[in-house]
């Protein structure tokens, strides 16, 4: 893999804890872009490049040191409805780390100096069905099918070179058993997190177990949650540390609940900043949001954990 950044992204996270970014879709939304179709934010890499750039840029600049590609619905399948063709869809899926990459040169022509770094979205393949499966899991597919709809797309993505394979809102400890397979060899580490529901996976297994073979795969540099309740963070945090020994990734969501016939969000936001700390404390080292946090939460992350004393106990 091509190196952009120094230190590495494992060696940032032996040292150290990592901001993430916020929700891709609802800060492209608050610029007034509609996302309210089956390719979501992926729609933009076609459309509107430019604004994808635009918001990686605002969480770079909001403290982020991590950039989540567009690509979290971006399939070969799914754009394939749109009539785009296989060398289509691949240019698309490598656009997307592209993207991120330019946000990396516009935030050092804005003085930013920290190392930054890009993660290739790897959305579940309930995402590519959009029809909210992504948050049931038990898909009706085996594993091997699981790991040949995935493995196409990851060889894409891996080849244009990103700092890391974000293999995220997993609802279902199968199709990560495939994505542990299909990110074998490809020459890019990889975080592996799960969507949750209090102490289980979506599709409903225990985290000890859902958690537990990604220990076994060198390629995966951190493991966690993603798009869950704040709530359910800590628990998902500390069963991580324990049963991997590895890095925990989270980035949970605002606490709202996505109806799916709708489209839309519905209740209050529950993410605070105040939960930082003992996220970290439990063995977190990738901190962020996931939908609808935006920016001034990232800021407020960021601004958190650059508190927490250097050299204190994690």
């Amino acid at each position: 893999m091509t190196s952009h950044t120094s230190p590495s992204l494992a060696e940032a996270l032996a040292a150290g804890t990592v901001v993430l970014d916020g929700g891709m879709s609802n800060q492209l939304e608050s610029a007034g872009h509609d996302l309210s179709d089956e390719l979501w934010s992926a729609r933009l890499l076609a459309e509107r490049p430019e604004a994808v750039t635009e918001a990686h840029l605002a969480y770079f600049t909001a403290g982020a040191d991590v950039a989540i590609t567009a690509g979290y619905q971006a399939t070969f399948e799914g754009f394939a409805k749109r009539g785009i063709d296989r060398a289509g869809a691949a240019r698309l899926l490598a656009l997307s780390v592209e993207l991120a990459r330019e946000a990396v040169r516009q935030a050092r022509d804005e003085g930013i100096v920290r190392p930054l770094w890009v993660a290739a979205s790897v959305g579940p393949y309930g995402a590519m069905l959009a029809d909210g499966s992504e948050y049931r899991g038990r898909y009706g597919l085996s594993v091997d099918e699981l790991e040949r709809f995935h493995r196409p797309r990851l060889e894409v993505l891996a080849a244009a070179a990103p700092d890391v394979l974000a293999l995220e809102t997993v609802p279902d400890a199968d199709e990560a058993a495939a994505l542990l397979r299909a990110v074998r060899g490809l020459g890019v580490p990889a975080w592996l997190s799960y969507s949750v529901a209090g102490d289980r996976t979506r599709a409903g297994q225990p985290l000890d177990e859902a958690f537990a073979p990604a220990a076994e795969v060198d390629e995966v540099i951190a493991v966690g949650v993603n798009c869950c309740a704040p709530e359910d963070v800590e628990h998902a945090v500390e069963t991580a540390a324990r049963v991997t020994g590895k890095p925990v990734v989270v980035y949970p969501n605002s606490g709202e609940a996505w109806d799916a016939e709708a489209r839309a969000w519905a209740g209050g936001s529950r993410f605070t900043a105040g939960q930082v700390g003992a996220w970290r404390d439990a063995g977190a080292r990738l901190i962020g949001g996931c939908c609808r946090v935006g920016p001034g939460a990232v800021t407020s992350i960021a601004r958190t954990l650059a508190a927490i004393r250097p050299g204190a106990p994690a």
